[in-house]
Order: structure tokens, then C-alpha cells, then sequence
């Protein structure tokens, strides 16, 4: 990660806007600014210096990590507040979608003659273009998902648990490298695949049941983010039926992503087709979602989705239907923008595959 090109790119911002300084702790916005990847730090930038704030814990670690980085230790006698108020900043700009009413309390009590101003999502805005070290570490972690993915098809079958596959997927990811997963695996069987977030349960998978695998890994930080529904036996015609459906409407979005195009856009396409098949009502979410260090975060693929769609953004594309008290299929790949079209990172294959 190209610390120093997202440090000029947010201080234009923040001179741009008027700000003396801004003080950021949210801990992706944290890492994407200075490298560090412990869990307590602020990342502080005026107009001219570059500080990380923390206490003795990791003061090592940020010394290692933040090169760019002036490290501040704070402790009980020399406070937060007492390093920011040496500063004699009059506005410090904040992350308003993370900083809780007591910690704003807090802030307005404790420093200066400080106005404090929200930053109105600056830093999620640059975090949406990846460089290509990002994208890389997104590359491989999908490049993991899609190895856990062909490995866990071997395991799936009659009698065995919707618990025991995530966590097989789990141990496999670590396994092949990633820290950890991107978000809590889903694992829906049977009925229970007309869940959209349905995570694993003690459920028993049974002979013709869709099974729904959604699931992610975090590699040196940054997320994948894949689905796929698989039958386990042959599959019914209904339950072929629904799968096609899912297919066409996630391959015609998926032909339409390119810089340009707003995230409204690409989700009526796959909208519209599985509305015009009569299971519109069992679309119930937005098409896709934008990752990166977090596995949700802008850009929005959605009915709201107002946001243009700009090369080397990261998005998914993953429509669905669920009908409850049958199942239900959601497909999902992880793209990336390109300047006249995309890149798929999800390599899995897409075919209605019957174990």
C-alpha cells in the first residue's frame, strides 16, 4: 500500500476544505493512512505533519509501521487531548459515521477553543479507487475464497452440517494464508437458502437441498467476497429454473460494469430481468457493494446507488431469489472497474454445479 500518495491525496483534501487538522481512529480509515495494523492509535494530520498518536503498547509497532510518522506516545499525565491541544488547532476535521455522541462530548469538552468538523466521508471517498497493491491483495484473497470454494464442494453432502462446512472454510482460508474471514461465512441450506444473510447452523444438509455459500477471507488486510449455490443431488426444474434466472440477470449486469456507469444503472439491469421472469418481489436487496479493507463499503450497487462507477473501483455483482418456504440462489463475483469494462477476480465456475 502506497502510504505516502494517500496521505498527499487526503491533505489536499483537508486544505481544500479549510481545516487546520484532522484526527482519524476508525480503524480502516487508520491503516489506509499511516500502515498501522494494531487495534489502538490516531492518526493525526495538520497541514504540514504527518503524527500517529498511541500509548505504550505500540509505540514499537507504529515506529515500524507509520515510516512517514512522527509517533506521539499519550499516557494518563500527557492525554489525547493535552498532545492535541499543544497543537492550537481551531478546526479539527472528524470521522462523524464513527465517532460516538460520548467521544464528540468528550472532544468538545476536553479541547481548546476547537470547532469541530465532520469530514462528510473524504476518506471512504478516496478508499473507493484502489491502487494496485490494493487490488493485488483483493486479487489474492478471492484467489484463496475460489480454492475454498473448490475444496469445499469435496465435503459437501448428505449429512453433514451447515456449521461444520463454515468452519471447514474457515480453517482451509487460514491455511492457505488469509487472518481471518471477511464477514460471518453463510451456509444455508434447503429452505433456510431463502435467507439472504442465513449464517451456518446446526441445520443437516440434506439430498436435494440448494445449499447458498457466502464467504470471504481477509488477506494483509483487504476482503474477498463470493457466492455461490450449489444442489446437492440432481436439481428439480424449478430449482433450475430459478438458477438460470439468477445467472442471466448476474452475467447481463456484469456485461454492463464499466467506468461511467452509475450503480442504479447496473442494478436495473439485473432488476429488470428478474422482474420481467415474475420474481421480482424475491429481490429484496441491492445488486452489489464496493471492497476493500472493509467487505461493505462504498460504492453502491442499488436501486440508490447514485454514485458513478470509476476504473479501479472494487464491486460485487450478486442478485438473488428467495422464496421462502422453497430455498433461494445468489450468485456473487467480486469485480474490478476498468476504463471500458472489468475485471472478474472470482474465478469459480458459474454453471449450476450438482454434487
Amino acid at each position: 500500500m502506497k502510504v505516502n500518495s494517500n496521505v498527499i491525496n487526503f491533505r489536499k483534501k483537508i486544505i481544500d476544505s479549510g481545516l487546520d487538522a484532522v484526527i482519524v481512529y476508525k480503524p480502516e480509515n487508520r491503516r489506509y493512512l499511516s500502515g498501522f495494523t494494531g487495534t489502538a492509535g490516531y492518526v493525526l494530520l495538520t497541514r504540514d505533519r504527518n503524527i500517529f498518536i498511541t500509548d505504550f503498547r505500540y509505540v514499537n509497532q507504529a515506529s515500524e509501521q507509520c515510516k512517514d510518522f512522527e509517533i506521539i506516545k499519550h499516557t494518563n499525565e500527557r492525554t489525547l487531548y493535552d498532545i492535541l491541544n499543544e497543537f492550537e488547532v481551531k478546526t479539527l476535521g472528524f470521522e462523524e459515521e464513527f465517532v460516538t455522541f460520548s467521544q464528540y462530548e468528550e472532544f468538545n469538552e476536553k479541547l481548546n477553543n476547537v470547532e469541530l468538523v465532520p469530514l462528510k466521508g473524504v476518506i471512504n471517498k478516496l478508499r473507493t479507487i484502489k491502487t494496485e497493491d490494493e487490488i493485488e491483495n483483493i486479487r489474492k484473497a478471492a484467489n484463496i475464497a475460489d480454492m475454498a470454494f473448490e475444496h469445499i464442494c469435496s465435503l459437501l453432502k448428505p449429512g453433514v452440517t451447515e456449521w461444520e462446512i463454515s468452519l471447514e472454510l474457515e480453517s482451509f482460508m487460514k491455511k492457505q494464508g488469509a487472518s481471518g474471514t471477511s464477514f460471518e461465512s453463510i451456509v444455508a441450506s434447503g429452505k433456510r437458502s431463502s435467507l439472504p444473510h442465513g449464517v451456518a447452523s446446526q441445520k443437516v444438509i440434506e439430498n436435494g437441498d440448494f445449499v447458498t455459500l457466502d464467504f470471504g477471507c481477509i488477506y494483509n488486510g483487504y476482503c474477498s467476497d463470493m457466492t455461490r449455490t450449489v444442489v446437492i443431488g440432481k436439481a428439480t426444474s424449478k430449482q433450475k429454473e430459478i438458477y438460470e434466472i439468477v445467472l442471466n440477470a448476474q452475467e447481463a449486469a456484469l456485461e454492463s460494469i464499466r467506468a461511467g456507469i452509475t450503480g442504479f444503472e447496473v442494478d436495473k439491469i439485473a432488476r429488470d430481468i428478474i422482474t420481467d421472469k415474475g420474481y421480482g418481489e424475491y429481490f429484496g436487496h441491492g445488486l452489489g457493494h464496493g471492497v476493500g479493507l472493509e467487505v461493505h463499503e462504498a460504492p453502491r450497487l442499488s436501486p440508490l446507488g447514485k454514485d458513478t462507477l470509476e476504473e479501479n473501483m472494487v464491486v460485487t455483482d450478486e442478485p438473488g431469489i428467495y422464496i421462502p418456504d422453497f430455498g433461494g440462489v445468489r450468485i456473487e463475483d467480486l469485480v474490478v472497474v476498468k476504463k471500458d469494462g472489468y475485471e472478474i477476480l472470482t474465478k469459480s465456475p458459474k454453471h449450476l454445479i450438482e454434487l
